[in-house]
């Protein structure tokens, strides 16, 4: 009798790099079966995978990523203790074969500075019975199959669409939690543009997936974008009037300084970048590479400010096209 049923999107002219590892499963292999999907939009892949399923338990993975021989071993005991969670995540670490960029992009957004609540994706924390879209993503999800009957993965959202599946179940009524012991191993991007892109488009689909008063309940996905407008203001001013009142330095007995209001229009912009460059000690540290110490302070700020950025155009595109507070559709 099949248990699981394990399905994988993949886009035209991918491969499904993932097989190789599911094949070094050490689990029953009659107890499991493998439902590749292929199409262009990732959300209809898996509402068609799930349709498709003989397991009670769907698991939904990466095309580019791997799992370890005990991934469903882990799965079943996770299931097993606890009969009334319906949906659970675990962490998506990165590829034991990616390179130094692609690991210390991963530091970052492990980093509660690089990410906050959504580095908890990303790294290996206590399991927790009761999470939200911080904590789990489709890239490594758990389902019982009575889930998908009454929620499904939105099609009009690419990425963004497991977020919005997390929040549409949660809404529904089901239980989800986060096993650190359920984890996955995923490529990253290899470059620091290709991040950035990556990043960008997340932002730009916070405000598609939901309205701005759902977003207001966790305001912590609008500091990037306040950050940004923060920069850009300072920036243009100083443009405008390069000895801006305030900025310019001030002598007070022989010695030169920032007048009181300087200090005070400069006070997020120094304290972000002490924070950059003690975070970038602290996870080069914990991380035991050293070359991250001089790579995560570019990382830090290419992420928060592609994020900030992308959310801003979300938005603009919304007020654009008329839907201040729907979904856009594309």
């Amino acid at each position: 009798m099949v248990t699981f049923s394990l399905i994988i999107p993949v886009a035209p002219g991918r491969e499904a790099e993932i097989l190789s590892s599911i094949r070094r499963l050490d689990y029953p292999e009659s107890a499991y079966e493998v439902v590749v999907v292929r199409g262009t939009n990732p959300s209809a892949n898996r509402n068609r995978g799930a349709d498709q399923a003989l397991g009670g338990i769907l698991v939904f993975l990466d095309d580019d990523a791997s799992i370890p021989t005990d991934y469903l071993q882990q799965a079943e005991a996770f299931f097993v203790k606890y009969p009334a969670v319906d949906i659970v995540g675990g962490p998506q670490l990165t590829s034991k074969e990616d390179k130094s960029f692609s690991k210390i992009s991963w530091y970052a957004l492990s980093s509660i500075f690089g990410a906050w609540k959504v580095s908890h994706r990303y790294s290996v924390r206590r399991t927790r019975l009761n999470v939200d879209e911080t904590a789990v993503s489709s890239a490594n999800l758990l389902c019982r199959k009575q889930v998908l009957a009454r929620t499904r993965f939105d099609t009009r959202l690419f990425p963004g669409e497991d977020p919005k599946f997390i929040a549409d179940a949660r809404k529904a009524g089901f239980k989800i939690a986060y096993s650190p012991k359920i984890l996955l191993y995923h490529r990253r991007r290899p470059t620091l543009g290709r991040l950035v892109q990556q990043v960008f488009t997340y932002g730009k689909t916070r405000p598609q997936k939901e309205t701005i008063q759902e977003t207001m309940k966790m305001p912590f996905f609008f500091v990037p974008t306040l950050f940004l407008l923060y920069l850009l203001t300072l920036g243009s001013l100083i443009l405008i009037k390069p000895q801006l009142p305030g900025i310019t330095l001030t002598r007070s007995n022989g010695l030169m300084g920032l007048s009181s209001t300087g200090a005070m229009v400069l006070f997020p912009l120094m304290s972000y970048l002490l924070s950059a460059v003690f975070f970038s000690i602290y996870d080069a540290a914990k991380n035991r590479d050293h070359k991250a110490l001089f790579i995560l302070p570019f990382i830090y700020p290419a992420i928060h400010l592609s994020y900030g950025s992308g959310m801003l155009w979300g938005y603009i595109r919304k007020i654009k096209f008329g839907r201040v507070t729907g979904i856009q559709r594309h």
